[in-house]
């Protein structure tokens, strides 16, 4: 599948926030789950060259990105559409992402970082097969209650 990143817009971005519901425990992952998290992605000012969507090659989105910065240390955070959860398409699409933001961002050091919640079991293995490693874990205040988190890193 062809992967193509652009600005975030409001459409898209409603989309998101208000029509991707997943299922089960990952309802976590819900927009709406965390009304700080939901704020901070549905304002403008907050996605000038951070929040992307991704569009498939029907011009369909299909998922987003962020990217930040902490340290000059590049981090990522991303999600797929609901619908196309658990379809294997996951060590493309972060393969994708980290492409072309070490592209996009003309990015020189040799990681980048992610951060998963640590029952995100599938997410985990994705991330492993495209080469991520544990660094850390940790406890965050999130969606109403404390959940544990692991840091990952993968060396680029």
């Amino acid at each position: 599948m062809d992967y193509k990143f652009v600005p975030m817009n409001k459409l898209c971005a409603n989309e998101i926030a208000y029509s991707w519901k997943y299922s089960g425990v990952y309802s976590f992952y819900d927009m709406t789950a965390d009304e700080e998290d939901l704020i901070d992605f549905i304002d403008e000012k907050n996605w000038d060259r951070h929040y992307f969507a991704v569009i498939n090659n029907k011009e369909e989105l299909i998922g987003y990105y962020l990217f930040y910065f902490e340290e000059e240390v590049m981090w990522v955070g991303f999600g797929i559409k609901p619908e196309l959860t658990g379809m294997r398409l996951g060590t493309t699409f972060v393969m994708a992402g980290i492409n072309f933001a070490v592209e996009n961002f003309n990015y020189k050091i040799n990681h980048i970082m992610l951060s998963v919640a640590l029952f995100n079991k599938r997410a985990i293995r994705t991330y492993k097969k495209v080469g991520f490693q544990l660094v850390a874990t940790y406890v965050q205040h999130t969606n109403g209650g404390q959940y544990q988190f692991i840091k990952m890193k993968k060396v680029i």
